[in-house]
């Protein structure tokens, strides 16, 4: 049988189409398909609850790919080695407390794992604004990225969640969205976004778990977002405290969902 180009024309736009229609209203939509991002989809998908993610790029991942300065090689404590037992990702020793796995490896088999647990995971749309109600975030309005790089006037479409999760990482994109034009202050110490500080590794893992929390009603921030917000430090090419952070997030939003 000969192949027709229009049936594959319509096989993606149909298919496509049902998946877009069918995530309009979720339990949870988180921005930023990076570790900590695909961790919190993964359980929270797993759980049985409806999860959404949007990357804007085309690739999943966000900054685990290059590991190091383009060395994809990880670095991952000892108490965030029973996530990548999780995701059967493999792993070796370097030293006590420090293991190391290939960043490929790592970030191929946790988005396979997510989407397999249930999240359905959107690339290529940037989330230019939020949903509000009366003091609550309640959905996301959403365009293609290749929209807001051309700068093209081109009105967005809207999606409703019972909660977002910002995991943009140190850009945290949601909640300066929030900060600029939502009433109200956010719930950090000044009421703003605190910015992120320069490298210690040591304490940002233990603070980026920390900091993994509710920042506006119905708004959480997870992994590099979470130091931003709350003004912690950077912590570079260890990722432990990103799939930590992505498992608290998740947890808490089963236990409020």
């Amino acid at each position: 049988m000969a192949l027709d180009e229009v049936i594959i024309s319509r096989a993606i736009i149909d298919r496509y189409f049902k998946k877009l229609k069918q995530n309009l209203e979720t339990d949870a939509a988180i921005v930023g398909g990076g570790p900590s991002g695909l961790v919190a989809g993964y359980y929270l998908a797993k759980s049985g609850k409806k999860v959404v993610m949007y990357e804007r790029k085309l690739s999943i991942g966000g900054g685990m790919w290059g590991g190091g300065m383009m060395f994809n090689e990880i670095v991952v404590q000892t108490a965030a080695l029973p996530i990548l037992e999780e995701f059967n990702i493999r792993y070796s020793q370097f030293e006590e407390e420090y293991y190391t796995a290939d960043a490929i490896e790592a970030v191929t088999a946790m988005t396979a794992g997510a989407v397999r647990a249930g999240l359905t995971i959107f690339n290529c749309i940037s989330v230019e604004d939020v949903m509000m109600r009366p003091g609550r975030i309640e959905g996301l309005v959403l365009n293609w990225s290749p929209v807001e790089m051309a700068g093209l006037h081109v009105d967005p479409l809207t999606v409703r969640s019972k909660f977002v999760i910002d995991a943009t990482g140190h850009d945290t994109e949601v909640v300066n969205v929030v900060l600029r034009k939502v009433p109200g202050e956010l719930l950090t110490a000044s009421g703003a976004i605190e910015g992120e500080k320069s490298m210690w590794a040591d304490r940002a893992e233990m603070l980026t778990l920390e900091n993994t929390r509710e920042v506006f009603p119905g708004l959480y921030v997870a992994g590099m977002a979470a130091n931003a917000a709350a003004g912690g430090p950077r912590m570079g090419p260890i990722f432990g405290g990103m799939l930590l952070s992505g498992e608290k997030v998740a947890k808490e939003l089963i236990k409020r969902l």
